[in-house]
C-alpha cells in the first residue's frame, strides 16, 4: 500500500512539473504581431516609416515580440487574403496601415474574435478592432507657414493621391498655415489618384511647377516630388519619410510619423492585458508627428515664426481648423470662436479658401 501511495505521489509530483514546465514556456512564447504595408518597405515615405516603427517595437520589446510584414498589399479583395492569413497564421495583434484596408480589417476581425486588430487612418472600430492615425494636419498647416513666407510666385503646389479625407485635411491644412501669413497665395492641386508611383507623381509634380509652383507639398509616398523640385530650382518638403537625401538644396523641412512609440504601447498594453478598442489622434504634442531641422536657407525670421507657431499647436493656442473658416467658394464653414469637431474634421470633404478647384467625386 505504501508502495502505491509513494508512486501515485510520484507520479503528481512528475504531472505537476510538467504543467509547471509546460507553462513556463507557454508564457515565454513571444507576442507574434504582423503589419500589413500598401508599399514596398523601400518606398522612401509612408510605408518606409512604419517599418520603423516596427524596427523600434522589436528593438524596445526584444524576445517579448515577434514581428512580421507583408509588403505590396493592394487595397483590394488580396487585403482581406492576407490579414486573413495573419491571423490564421497565429498573430495575436495585427496593425493594417492604410485607409482602404479598414472593410477587410473589420470582416477579418469579426472571424477572429480573440485577435487583436490596428487600423491606421480609418474611423470604424470593433471589440477587436482599434484605429490610430495622427494629428497629421499640424505639420501641414507649418509647412504651410514656410511656404507662404518664402514662395516669390504666391503659387503652391500639392501632388494628392485620392480624393478621402485625410488628404483634403493635409490640402486645407497646408493652405491654411500659408494664407496665415501670407493672404495672396493659391493652391494648386494635381490628383495621382494612387499612393505609390513615382512616374505619376513626378509628371504632376512637374505639371505644377510649369503652372508656376515654386513650393510643392504632397501626400504620396515616393520621393519623387521633392527630386523634380531639386531639379526643377523649387522648394519641397518631405512627406511622412525625411527625404533630404533626395533634395539637399529643394527640402526645407520634412513632416514625419514616429509611429514607433504607438506601436511600442500597444504591444505592451497586449502583453499586460489593458489593450483597448479605441481611437487614438496624437499629433506634435505627443512626438508622433515630427518635424525635420530646417533647411539652412530657412531665414532666421522665417525659423522663428515657424518656431513660434509650432510651440502655439503644442500648447493649444494655435488649433488649425478655427473659425472664421471660409470654403473656396466664400461660404462660411466655422464661425469666429469656434473649432472645428473631431467628427467633422476627420470626415471632411471640401477645400478651404485658397485652394483652386473642386474635389473629384
Amino acid at each position: 500500500m505504501r508502495g502505491a501511495l509513494r508512486d501515485l505521489t510520484t507520479a503528481l509530483a512528475a504531472s505537476a512539473l510538467l504543467a509547471a514546465i509546460s507553462s513556463a514556456a507557454i508564457a515565454a512564447d513571444p507576442l507574434k504581431i504582423a503589419f500589413v504595408y500598401l508599399g514596398p518597405v523601400g518606398d522612401g515615405g509612408w510605408t518606409y516609416q512604419h517599418d520603423l516603427g516596427r524596427q523600434a517595437l522589436q528593438k524596445e520589446l526584444g524576445d517579448k515580440v515577434k514581428t512580421t510584414y507583408v509588403e505590396n498589399v493592394p487595397e483590394t479583395a488580396d487585403a482581406e487574403r492576407v490579414i486573413r492569413q495573419l491571423a490564421a497564421d497565429g498573430n495575436q495583434l495585427i496593425f493594417t496601415t492604410s485607409f482602404g484596408y479598414m472593410e477587410p480589417t473589420l470582416k477579418v476581425a469579426k472571424q477572429f474574435p480573440n485577435v487583436k486588430f490596428e487600423h491606421a487612418t480609418g474611423y470604424k472600430t470593433a471589440p477587436n478592432v482599434a484605429t490610430y492615425q495622427t494629428r497629421f494636419y499640424e505639420g501641414a498647416y507649418l509647412l504651410g507657414v514656410l511656404a507662404g513666407k518664402m514662395t516669390k510666385t504666391n503659387t503652391l503646389g500639392f501632388v494628392g493621391s485620392f480624393p478621402i479625407p485625410e488628404v483634403v485635411r493635409n490640402i486645407d491644412a497646408y493652405t491654411l498655415g500659408a494664407l496665415s501669413v501670407n493672404p495672396k497665395i493659391k493652391t494648386k492641386v494635381i490628383w495621382v489618384d494612387t499612393w505609390y508611383d513615382p512616374g505619376k507623381e513626378r509628371q504632376a509634380a512637374e505639371t505644377l511647377v510649369a503652372q508656376g509652383a515654386d513650393m510643392l507639398a504632397q501626400n504620396t509616398d515616393s520621393p519623387a516630388v521633392v527630386q523634380v523640385a531639386e531639379e526643377k530650382g523649387v522648394h519641397a518638403f518631405g512627406w511622412d519619410s525625411d527625404m533630404a537625401k533626395y533634395g539637399r538644396t529643394a527640402e526645407l523641412t520634412a513632416n514625419t510619423e514616429n509611429w514607433g512609440i504607438y506601436y511600442i504601447r500597444e504591444a505592451k498594453r497586449v502583453l499586460d492585458g489593458s489593450w483597448k478598442a479605441e481611437e487614438t489622434h496624437w499629433g506634435i504634442k505627443e512626438g508622433m508627428v515630427v518635424l525635420t531641422p530646417l533647411n539652412a536657407s530657412v531665414p532666421a525670421d522665417v525659423a522663428k515664426l515657424f518656431n513660434e507657431k509650432k510651440q502655439a499647436i503644442v500648447d493649444g493656442k494655435l488649433v488649425p481648423f478655427s473659425g472664421p473658416l471660409k470654403d473656396n467658394t466664400g461660404a462660411i464653414k466655422i464661425a469666429a470662436g469656434k473649432e472645428m469637431p473631431l467628427k467633422e474634421l476627420m470626415a471632411i470633404n471640401w477645400y478651404v479658401e485658397g485652394v483652386d478647384g473642386s474635389i473629384p467625386k
